[in-house]
């Protein structure tokens, strides 16, 4: 192998080696901007706050897995997993209010995390979650 070949193999193997750390320095990066900017309440929604005009403009999403969906769920809720919501993206509209849910909250809060963080900023986590809406939503249709 020549001096040439020898440079530019270690050349190829450093530069793979940098970028996975690249890409978690700028997945990082993503994650700390959106922490620093965010309003402390930002990207939440309380079961009290949905009334009809809410429940009626905005998309649920129930982040459960698919047997807690068909157990029930809210009227209208589509069903998308959270570990999905990534892959699943181009499903979540941009353009209204999106509620995440699960159980209560916390799987969704991830999800939302998630979807914020890959700047759906319409995206919201409905703290308490299901169990929070049966027992304290301003509607229930």
């Amino acid at each position: 192998m020549t001096l040439k070949h020898l440079l530019l193999a270690t050349t190829v193997a450093l530069g793979l080696h940098a970028a996975p750390a690249l890409a978690q320095d700028a997945a990082i990066e993503a994650m700390q901007e959106y922490m620093m900017f965010s309003e402390y309440e930002s990207g939440i929604i309380l079961p009290q706050q949905i009334d009809q005009t809410v429940f009626e403009t905005a998309l649920f999403v129930d982040t459960r897995d698919a047997g807690q969906f068909e157990e029930g769920t809210i009227p209208g809720a589509v069903n998308i997993e959270w570990r999905e919501v990534l892959d699943r993206i181009d499903e979540i509209p941009e353009d209204r209010m999106t509620i995440l849910f699960c159980n209560t909250g916390s799987l969704s809060a991830q999800a939302a995390f998630a979807l914020r963080v890959a700047g759906r900023s319409n995206v919201v986590v409905m703290q308490t979650g299901f169990t929070g809406w049966q027992q304290d939503a301003a509607y229930r249709p």
